[in-house]
């Protein structure tokens, strides 16, 4: 620890509401390593959905819309107790950042210092703090610190080497958007030969889920605008539905296997109702708003399953890191801004005029 700043350049959540809750400053105290903890140099981090609606506190259950409608100005009524997605009160000031690539500098008590030096991403579903309790995690960056400084810190056995080529700002781009999509894969059990409707293919999580459902063999319908259609066939999909057309009038009743759902909002019945008999409908996301209007009907009466997915057994991350190594996935970045920056890309973000990921990059030199 000698040789490391005793402060560093960190992004701090003060409360929620809008961009103006976001406070760049260079003076925060440098984390320091608990026992079976690392400390890490951040090369890059990831923007996200859930960076964005922890700040907006759109996870309240007052809040009826989708992200967007919520407001960038934080004039929404909130309810503090439950504006988080684990239904916690927030403890601010937080450094959010669900993704994070860098290198091991620091290891607390119980770690062995071979770790030292490592490239790493974090796993930003973290079951340590919950003793691996089921269906109980922390999101990183939300529970606890994250990725939006120099530096941070992480539970030991939840922060895995990659031994890759990549850049920094492609690895930063796996942990939360990819694991979310091979978590929905995962639990829907998707395999070689289904078909699966796929929402938002355009952002970090469809994206993913396109190249991750066609790793598996699958059939891929692609929701996405018309403007970002040939991207998407690019990395994978075979056919695409207009972001703006209803899904059942396009794809047709009892068509797919599989609905991976990131988006919700008012089409999520009519995507409901593409699925063949003993379908899944696997959901992950609801920006587009959280409620909607549903016949129960047609569940029970097609037998269909519904996964709702936030929790991630240790598998999910660990096959996306076999997956990084064996060279059979590639983010697609679209572009990278300096950490100071953090609002032009949260907002940028929510502009959705992009394919693929947007990516933080911390000042590189030590704040003494």
């Amino acid at each position: 620890m000698d040789a490391l700043p005793t402060h560093m350049v960190a992004v701090h959540l003060t409360g929620h509401g809008g961009l103006e809750k976001l406070e760049y400053r260079d003076d925060v105290p440098l984390p320091r390593p608990a026992a079976g903890e690392v400390l890490i140099r951040v090369g890059a981090a990831g923007v996200n959905n859930t960076d964005i609606n922890t700040r907006l506190g759109w996870y309240s259950k007052v809040v009826k819309e989708g992200t967007n409608s919520v407001g960038e100005a934080g004039t929404n009524p909130i309810n503090d107790d439950d504006a988080t997605w684990s239904g916690t009160p927030m403890t601010f000031p937080r450094i959010q950042g669900a993704d994070c690539c860098g290198r091991i500098v620091a290891v607390g008590d119980g770690v062995s210092s071979a770790r030292l030096g490592d490239r790493v991403i974090v796993k930003n579903m973290l079951r340590s703090y919950v003793a691996h309790r089921p269906y109980e995690c922390w999101t990183f960056g939300s529970e606890c610190d994250g990725a939006f400084a120099q530096y941070t810190k992480a539970p030991a056995r939840e922060v895995y080497p990659v031994i890759c080529s990549w850049s920094d700002a492609e690895l930063a781009s796996i942990p939360c958007a990819y694991s979310t999509a091979e978590n929905m894969l995962h639990r829907a059990n998707v395999s070689a030969g289904e078909t699966v409707l796929i929402t938002g293919a355009s952002g970090g999580v469809g994206s993913a889920a396109v190249q991750l459902a066609r790793r598996r063999g699958a059939e891929v319908i692609a929701t996405t605008s018309t403007s970002k259609a040939a991207a998407i066939m690019a990395l994978g999909a075979h056919r695409i539905v207009s972001r703006d057309a209803d899904p059942l009038e396009v794809v047709g009743p009892r068509q797919v296997d599989v609905v991976l759902d990131i988006v919700g909002g008012e089409m999520s019945a009519q995507r409901i109702e593409t699925l063949k008999a003993g379908g899944r409908y696997a959901v992950a996301g609801a920006i587009a708003g959280p409620l909607i209007n549903l016949d129960l009907r047609a569940i029970y009466l097609r037998d269909l399953t519904v996964f709702g997915c936030t929790f991630q057994e240790d598998a999910v991350f660990e096959n996306l890191v076999s997956y990084i190594e064996r060279d059979e996935i590639r983010p697609l970045v679209s572009q990278v801004y300096p950490l100071s920056s953090i609002s032009e890309a949260q907002q940028d973000f929510l502009n959705k005029g992009f394919v693929g990921k947007l990516v933080l990059t911390p000042p590189q030199e030590q704040n003494r």
